[in-house]
C-alpha cells in the first residue's frame, strides 16, 4: 500500500513538469527564422545620435538572448527595421525646498518596428517596445540626462528582444 502511495505522489509529482521546456520559446511566426539584420534605427526625435544608441543596444540584447544570429542584410532570413518616434523627458520627483527645480527625471523613448522577410518583402511581424529610465540629477545635468538616455535604450532593447525571441 505504501509503495503504491509512493509511486503515485511520484507520478504527480514528475507530471507537474509536463509542456515545459528548457530555452527560448519563439513565436510560431518567428520559428523559422535565425539570422536576422538590424540596420540602424530611423530617428524622428530631435535627439541626435539617439538612433545608433537604440540599435547597438538592441544588437547587444539580441546576441545576449542568442535567439537569432545577427547578420548582414544579404546573408539575412528577415531584416528587424525601426524608428524611434519618441523621446520624452518629464519631471519625475522635484527639491524639496523649491517645486520648480527637478531632482529626479524621468527619460522615455518609444519605437516602431516591423521584421520583413528578406526574399519576399513580407512583413512578418509588427510591434512597437518603450522603455523608461529615472535618474537623479547631479551638478552634471547633460552626463545625468545623457546617462538617463542611455539606460532608457537598453530597457526598450530588452522590451523588444523580448517581444521577438519569447513572443511576450
Amino acid at each position: 500500500m505504501k509503495i503504491r502511495l509512493f509511486l503515485l505522489s511520484f507520478c504527480f509529482v514528475l507530471s507537474g513538469c509536463a509542456g515545459y521546456q528548457l530555452g527560448g520559446q519563439k513565436p510560431n511566426h518567428l520559428v523559422g527564422i535565425t539570422k536576422l539584420a538590424v540596420p540602424t534605427f530611423e530617428n524622428q526625435t530631435l535627439e541626435p545620435r539617439l538612433a545608433s544608441l537604440v540599435t547597438n543596444a538592441l544588437i547587444k540584447q539580441i546576441q545576449m538572448d542568442g535567439a537569432f544570429q545577427i547578420v548582414s542584410k544579404d546573408q539575412a532570413e528577415a531584416v528587424l527595421e525601426g524608428v524611434v518616434v519618441r523621446a520624452d523627458r518629464s519631471q519625475f520627483r522635484s527639491s524639496r525646498t523649491n517645486v520648480l527645480r527637478t531632482s529626479q527625471l524621468q527619460m522615455r523613448l518609444s519605437c516602431n518596428f516591423i521584421i520583413r522577410d528578406t526574399s519576399s518583402g513580407q512583413p512578418i511581424h509588427t510591434g512597437n517596445a518603450s522603455g523608461i529610465s529615472y535618474v537623479i540629477l547631479d551638478s552634471n545635468i547633460q552626463n545625468s540626462e545623457a546617462q538617463a538616455l542611455e539606460d532608457a535604450a537598453q530597457r526598450l532593447a530588452g522590451n523588444l528582444a523580448v517581444e521577438i525571441s519569447e513572443g511576450w
